[in-house]
């Protein structure tokens, strides 16, 4: 036999071993077949992922963390620059303080009107007592003026029959002139009360406009009190919200800012996944995924360890039917239409396990559609030690 013919034959004799090896490893890896009452679909790990990003643009101070770390509730993971806030909360404060500084001055002179104001009213009081005094007195007067007048014409009737003299006559013209003078004098008195009155009346109106003047600047400073009180509550919100914390606990998957980066309103910093939330998506022919139940019993097996099974529960299945993704098969491939479901992981398992936890593993999800039937030998559930 020629040297061609017999390598040849060598390497047909190594392909057919290669080949009898391939089918040998193929069988041993291919799952078991399913018994009734159970449907399988290929999927992958998912998790929930909360960005952490800032609420207003500002300069990033420092990032706690780094990926792959894990953190707790409401743990702080980043810090953003906050002087410029800072400087604009004292700004607001010192306003807060000239506001209120303002009311105290509004309200003192408000008080001060206040009293001028009784004051008015009192003197007013007080002229339109001296009117009515001067009234008294020319009504006294007149009197005393009409009397005199009468008193004046009897003595004039008596000179002329001569029983009286000349004196007595000449005296009561006197009388008669000191009762005139002294209407005219108590006539002046109540000029002068009125005058009086008016111009205390005056004062009062102008006084009381003051006052409605006080009243008002008083409510401005108290608004402006209000609106600088607001505003610092505000910059004082932001302060706050400068340092960031996780939403949740997790682990960090991504790290997207790093210190002194400039970052607009709700820009990214950081990724964590909800290690307490795992999942695997996958994606089950028409025929069969109406007949999953939510809460049904699943289990997952990942490619890169065949030799776990994880237990999980249905959580998730759409209500309406898509065309089959890509990177995901059904079981069948002339089904074309297939509905998203979810198995949730059971929390106890990913809380024992969270550090093994990694998102994006490709895997077979494993659905009992009969409660009744007996999960398969090599479908019990196997985590690691």
């Amino acid at each position: 036999m020629s040297t061609p013919a017999r390598r040849l034959i060598f390497f047909l004799a190594i392909a057919a071993l290669a080949l009898a090896a391939g089918i040998h490893a193929w069988q041993r890896s291919r799952p078991a077949a399913l018994p009734a009452g159970f449907v399988a679909g290929n999927g992958r790990i998912e998790s929930t992922a909360v960005d952490i990003a800032t609420k207003s643009a500002g300069r990033v101070r420092e990032v706690l963390v780094k990926e792959g770390d894990f953190v707790d509730p409401g743990a702080i993971v980043a810090r953003m620059d906050t002087q410029a806030l800072e400087a604009e909360f004292q700004q607001l404060q010192a306003k807060v303080k000239q506001a209120e500084s303002a009311s105290s001055t509004a309200t003192a002179v408000a008080a001060q009107r206040q009293e001028a104001m009784a004051s008015a009213a009192a003197l007013v009081t007080q002229r339109r007592q001296a009117k009515a005094t001067a009234l008294a007195t020319v009504t006294q007067g007149e009197s005393e003026v009409a009397f005199a007048e009468q008193e004046l014409k009897r003595s004039e009737e008596l000179v002329a029959r001569g029983f009286i003299t000349e004196q007595r006559l000449e005296a009561d013209r006197n009388r008669l002139q000191v009762a005139r003078a002294a209407l005219t004098a108590a006539r002046s008195r109540v000029a002068e009360a009125q005058a009086a009155i008016e111009t205390a009346q005056s004062q009062t109106l102008e006084t009381q406009s003051a006052i409605e003047a006080s009243r008002s600047q008083v409510a401005e400073s108290e608004s402006s009190i209000d609106a600088a009180i607001a505003a610092t509550a505000k910059i004082k919100a932001d302060i706050a919200d400068a340092t960031l914390r996780a939403p949740r606990g997790g682990r960090v998957q991504y790290r997207t800012a790093e210190p002194g980066e400039v970052l607009p309103a709700g820009g990214k910093v950081l990724t964590v996944l909800d290690l307490s939330d795992v999942y695997m998506s996958f994606f089950l022919p028409e025929t069969v995924a109406g007949k999953v139940a939510i809460g049904a019993e699943a289990r997952l097996v990942l490619d890169a360890a065949p030799e776990y099974v994880i237990p999980a529960r249905i959580s998730f299945v759409d209500s309406a039917a898509q065309f089959t993704p890509k990177a995901v098969e059904t079981a069948s491939e002339r089904q074309k239409l297939a509905f998203r479901t979810r198995a949730q992981i059971d929390p106890e398992v990913l809380r024992k396990y969270r550090t093994q936890v990694k998102t994006g593993l490709p895997g077979v999800a494993y659905v009992r559609l009969d409660p009744a039937a007996a999960w398969p030998e090599h479908l019990q559930v196997k985590l690691p030690q």
